[in-house]
């Protein structure tokens, strides 16, 4: 085996919970072919299901209790259903992992799509939480029209309709049969009602512990309640299976057609001979969101079981490092784990809980015979796993893995050209990057497709710095001595610092060694001049395809979008900045 790269030194923290900052926040909105045609299919329905409802003649008697409440609830519970069927899809990451495999050779436009996995999910999220409110505000609508149908005395046709259940208990319209019911009753005590109320509390408290707030500092809230979808498809699948919701059916459609018979309703005689006497005939609505939702929760349960099995594999933790400031690495074995560079995994210790699982970056290489991670104290769960491992029991505590998967990062060795950018503990996935990178020179890979990686990192304090310090030396040896010195260019920038740094770095400027860092390349104080960064590349490689890679805070991910942007030229033979972020 060849020797690795040195570990890193114990400097100061590297990782929280999620490995990069903002990862599992908002994402920065991307306007490609997927959003638009899941925006046109959701205009569509709602359109098509909304003109339907409200001029079909099956339900010209419904209309007339409820009114346009009508379309407005149907139109939206269509487009419940279409939203409901891809909120799973998304998060169903062994499938994003296949298809990012057989995706390999595809064009690079498309691959980049299933980066957008939780920007996605959220979006449909919003999406779901938007027709909720639709739906729930026609449906009390639709509740209170009802009630006052029911109780109207003026033999108006809604009067009628509603009194059509005292001549046939099956030709009913209006499901409200007495006036002592309440719309209150009807809501907490029949199945569309019940459920309702039970699906829409689970999606508001699905929706607001999503929040970055309570994701950052009370991640298991988020956790637990996320899992309330069980209880959303459950609801949603049996929801309109009492089929309050009732239209005029076939048969009677064509005995006693509304627009021609509507009107003998209201003034028929007890001794009416003609075929518009005969009452119109009513069924409910059939509950078709089974049929929606089906395929994706075999899918997910099918990716559930997946993961279980996957993550009942033994895990032998190999080794232990605990740095200071309370970083946690492990290093870990599994039979048949096989990873690529800047994946993450999902790491549960049974020991603390049972269910819980949290995602960490791969800092190991794929060239390395084990796997590690490192965990910064960041919540409940983060501490007492590195509590448990600190108290040094004869027994190691067991650790399950599900994993790896896929980011961005994977395709960091198909561009010619690569813009590697951390931001603080954001640093993370580039660790298993230039790892790699160090093994590819060390065995003279003569596959490595890239010919250029210019390195960024910003850090607020100096002791960040010490964790990449060694590779980062060990890189610049192993560069010169293959002569290929000006394979990486690093450039590290601490962006809060005292007087007393300043002054030192000052006055040791002349020095061939940087006084913060002790690498050749100096520490740059204050933040990069992005327009300048990218021209200098887009100048250095004229022709070239170059992907840029971030893992860090949404405000620098849209200065680095805007750069990507702005110096992309439009000519195809000329350099193009292609977009990458780090997405769990």
């Amino acid at each position: 085996m060849q020797p690795g790269p040195p570990p890193p030194s114990s400097g100061g923290p590297t990782a929280h919970h999620l490995s990069c900052p903002n990862a599992a926040g908002l994402r920065l909105p991307h306007t490609g072919a997927d959003k638009a045609a899941w925006l046109g299919i959701n205009v569509f329905l709602f359109t098509y299901y909304f003109l339907f409802f409200d001029q079909d003649e099956r339900y010209f008697y419904t209309r007339a209790i409820l009114g346009s409440a009508l379309a407005w609830a149907r139109a939206s519970a269509k487009c419940l259903n279409f939203n409901s069927m891809l909120i799973l899809l998304p998060v169903c990451r062994n499938l994003l992992s296949f298809l990012r495999g057989t995706c390999s050779c595809c064009r690079r436009t498309l691959r980049k799509q299933l980066d957008h996995n939780l920007t996605f999910h959220k979006l449909v999220a919003y999406a779901l939480a938007l027709f909720t409110a639709v739906h729930t505000i026609a449906h009390l609508f639709n509740l209170e029209r009802y009630n006052d149908s029911q109780q109207a005395t003026d033999g108006s046709l809604a009067a009628i309709l509603s009194k059509m259940h005292l001549k046939n208990s099956n030709k009913w319209l209006n499901p409200i049969h007495s006036n002592q019911t309440t719309v209150e009753y009807v809501a907490f005590t029949t199945i569309p009602g019940l459920t309702g109320v039970i699906i829409t509390l689970a999606l508001i408290l699905m929706v607001t512990s999503s929040t970055e707030f309570i994701r950052r500092n009370y991640y298991e809230v988020f956790w637990y309640t996320h899992h309330l979808f069980i209880i959303y498809f459950a609801g949603l699948v049996i929801h309109g299976i009492a089929g309050l919701v009732r239209g005029q059916t076939e048969d009677s459609m064509e005995e006693v057609h509304p627009r021609r018979c509507a009107e003998y309703l209201v003034q028929k005689h007890e001794e009416c001979r003609h075929v518009c006497c005969k009452n119109p005939e009513f069924s409910s609505i059939p509950a078709e969101s089974w049929k929606w939702v089906l395929a994706p929760v075999l899918l997910y349960i099918f990716e559930r079981i997946l993961r279980v099995w996957r993550a009942r594999q033994k895990v032998v933790v190999t080794k232990v490092i605990m740095h200071p400031a309370k970083v946690l690495e492990l290093q870990m074995q599994k039979k048949g784990f096989r990873m690529e560079v800047g994946q993450y995994i999902f790491v549960n210790c049974p020991a603390i809980s049972l269910l819980e699982w949290h995602p960490f970056t791969l800092t190991s290489a794929p060239e390395e015979d084990f796997f590690s991670i490192h965990i910064r104290a960041a919540g409940d769960w983060t501490e007492h796993i590195i509590d448990t491992f600190q108290q040094q029991k004869p027994e190691m505590p067991r650790i399950e893995v599900d994993g790896p998967f896929g980011t961005a990062s994977e395709d960091v060795f198909q561009y010619e050209v690569a813009m590697l950018v951390g931001a603080g503990i954001g640093v993370t996935p580039f660790a298993s990057i230039l790892k790699s990178i160090w093994y590819k020179f060390q065995q003279a890979d003569q596959t490595l497709k890239t010919k250029k990686i210019y390195f960024y990192w910003l850090c607020r304090d100096t002791g960040a710095f010490a964790w990449f310090n060694d590779l980062l030396a060990s890189l610049e040896q192993k560069m010169a001595e293959s002569g290929k010195a000006d394979f990486l260019t690093y450039r590290l920038f601490l962006t809060g610092w005292d007087t007393s740094i300043a002054n030192n770095a000052a006055l040791h400027y002349d020095t061939a060694i940087d006084t913060v860092t002790g690498l050749r390349h100096k520490t740059i104080f204050g933040r990069p001049m992005w327009n300048a960064e990218f021209s200098a590349v887009a100048t250095a490689h004229p022709r070239s395809v170059v992907g840029v890679f971030l893992c860090g805070p949404g405000a620098l991910a849209k200065d680095l979008q805007r750069s990507c942007h702005q110096h992309s030229s439009l000519d195809p033979r000329k350099v193009k900045f292609y977009f990458n972020k780090e997405n769990f």
